[in-house]
């Protein structure tokens, strides 16, 4: 099984690729839009990669079949790990496309909102080749007691972009600064924005993650 996607491309030879993970009940045309928001003109142009997650039964929605990269039972239930890593498997097919295609690894970012944003965390700190950098977006870290023990090496050092709405009703702020805090503690370089919003994204939210991407990653070699 392979994921469709949507790709855009604001060069023939673009400079960096961004692998997007949309939310649950989404799909790839979730996040087309920050395709015009941001300006990457500084790294090379970019790739936009928006994958749509499978489809499946997701338990807190009562059954309702949806796109999901994993399914939530709700509070107090174990994480649907055999999702989280069937969806992990998918992501890393993906990066593996981009470095045949040309990009080096190096300058790949995997990003990704809410459920996105947990499997960018999970995908990227695996993951068995340096990556550009890892943008979390209203989410948390999946697994959190198996990170330390799964971790690569590769990505120790990895910069990690994350962001969460401060009125969250969805993924309290507690939930994630409780992930930020265990990353900081295994020693990954965390760059924490918090905003006054809900469970979405905002202006300024992306135009921090500009600036950021493109002091992060700079022109290609």
């Amino acid at each position: 099984m392979s994921l469709e996607c949507i790709e855009m491309q604001t060069t023939p030879k673009p400079g960096v690729t961004l692998i997007v993970l949309h939310g649950l009940g989404a799909d790839g045309n979730d996040f087309v839009p920050i395709a015009q928001e941001l300006d990457l003109a500084p790294l090379g142009g970019a790739r936009f990669v928006f994958p749509h997650a499978p489809t499946r039964s997701v338990t807190l929605n009562g059954g309702y079949v949806m796109r999901a990269w994993y399914d939530i039972a709700g509070p107090g239930n174990p994480e649907d790990e055999a999702g989280l890593r069937a969806s992990q498997a998918l992501i890393e097919a993906l990066m593996a496309r981009e470095v045949e295609r040309g990009m080096p690894a190096s300058r790949i970012v995997l990003m990704g909102f809410s459920q996105g944003c947990a499997m960018t965390l999970m995908t990227g700190l695996r993951h068995r080749e340096r990556l550009g950098a890892l943008v979390g977006l209203s989410g948390y870290l999946p697994l959190a007691d198996r990170t330390a023990a799964e971790r690569s090496d590769a990505n120790a050092l990895v910069p990690i972009f994350m962001a969460h709405g401060r009125a969250d009703p969805m993924i309290p702020m507690a939930r994630a600064t409780g992930s930020r805090d265990t990353l900081l503690t295994l020693g990954y370089a965390v760059d924490w924005h918090d905003y006054p919003m809900e469970h979405s994204v905002c202006a300024e939210e992306f135009a921090d993650l500009q600036r950021w991407l493109q002091r992060t990653l700079g022109p290609p070699a």
